[in-house]
């Protein structure tokens, strides 16, 4: 791909020029440090990124993360990705990429994540979702990244209200949703990682069975001495207390996951098959 005036995938110096405004409304933003960015970045790469999922739906690197908190599929391998998703994923973990995020979220010394753990591309069909949660705080095979930063970045052209998908942004309470970020094409949604900052999209999508929620989703840390470690917890919501059982079971197994892949370096498709069995044992 070309990276001039025309194709660039990232503008720096409109985003750039923006920085001290746009660094403390999210050092500043409630439930917790956030923002919400349009026209984030080149829309007619975007445009290609698409058009290289519509391809990537057979391939084999598909995870599918089903079990009782979530239902959706991931694709984290770069030697998988095609050509713009991979460069578009190259660039927002370019140096200087690195630089215009410690400068927005006020965390000198973010190191991008080669592996892509957990992150990568996301797409969920028809009734997909992800329960409220807080991410792990720890990298699985670096044992003194703590986990910092999200960046989402929505995919979803002529993405309709009512089909839902919206990302929420829970109190650290778990008391009520503060916010809620339709996920709409060209919009990026980034924000702090810690052990309290709660959101999902909870509520299963209606989108046609031709349409999927997509994103690009990529994670930021920094090294640590001591980081304070933890898996993936998923949370109840208020008025739902007929679910804690199996989300407080699910949790077990995904912590004791999150253990093994961190021992013997297993990967997120062998381990949510595993889950997925445990989760329909479970219902049975």
């Amino acid at each position: 791909m070309e990276t001039s005036q025309q194709t660039k995938l990232f503008d720096y110096d409109h985003w750039n020029a923006q920085l001290a405004g746009i660094s403390n409304e999210y050092q500043t933003a409630s439930p917790y440090p956030h923002i919400v960015l349009e026209d984030f970045m080149n829309p007619d790469v975007l445009d290609k990124c698409n058009q290289e999922f519509d391809r990537l739906n057979e391939t084999e690197g598909w995870i599918n993360y089903v079990h009782y908190n979530e239902n959706k599929a991931g694709l984290n391998k770069l030697d998988l990705l095609p050509t713009t998703i991979k460069q578009t994923i190259n660039e927002l973990n370019s140096p200087e990429f690195l630089q215009f995020l410690s400068t927005l979220t006020g965390i000198p010394n973010l190191k991008k994540d080669d592996m892509l753990e957990g992150g990568g591309i996301h797409q969920s069909k028809r009734g997909g979702f992800l329960n409220i949660h807080a991410d792990f705080t720890v990298h699985p095979h670096h044992r003194h990244w703590q986990r910092r930063v999200n960046v989402l970045v929505y995919l979803n052209k002529d993405w309709e209200e009512a089909w839902g998908g919206k990302l929420e942004l829970w109190d650290t309470e778990m008391k009520a949703c503060e916010k809620k970020v339709l996920p709409i094409f060209n919009r990026c949604v980034i924000f702090n990682t810690d052990a309290d900052s709660y959101h999902g999209h909870p509520e299963p999508t209606t989108c046609p069975e031709d349409r999927n929620r997509r994103s690009i989703a990529l994670y930021y840390y920094t090294e640590e001495a001591q980081p304070y470690r933890r898996a993936t917890h998923y949370m109840v919501r208020p008025g739902e207390d007929n679910k804690k059982l199996m989300v407080k079971l699910d949790n077990a197994m995904v912590a004791v996951y999150t253990e093994i892949k961190g021992w013997l370096g297993s990967n997120d498709k062998v381990v949510s098959k595993f889950l997925r069995f445990l989760s329909r044992k479970k219902k049975k």
